[in-house]
């Protein structure tokens, strides 16, 4: 599985709350194009961008943009944390 979970903190709601994106931490052998194809076909949202970093940690965090602006909203909300 690419995706592992959500990443929700403070600044990631801003984010979210801002620019309708969403952080998620993925495999870290994972492409930006294998992360935008298992976040549309999981969650049935068109994504525009995918960004990716790594954190101090280790692990690879992906920041995923979509077309509709309350496409993050609905998501977490789906997943019961908002």
């Amino acid at each position: 599985m690419i995706i592992k979970h959500p990443y929700v903190s403070e600044k990631a709601a801003m984010g979210l709350e801002f620019d309708g994106k969403l952080q998620f931490f993925v495999d870290r052998k994972a492409t930006k194009a294998q992360v935008a194809y298992e976040v549309e076909k999981m969650f049935d949202k068109k994504v525009t961008a995918v960004r990716t970093l790594m954190t101090m940690k280790g692990e690879k965090k992906a920041i995923v943009s979509f077309e509709d602006e309350k496409a993050g909203e609905e998501i977490l909300s789906r997943l019961g944390i908002m």
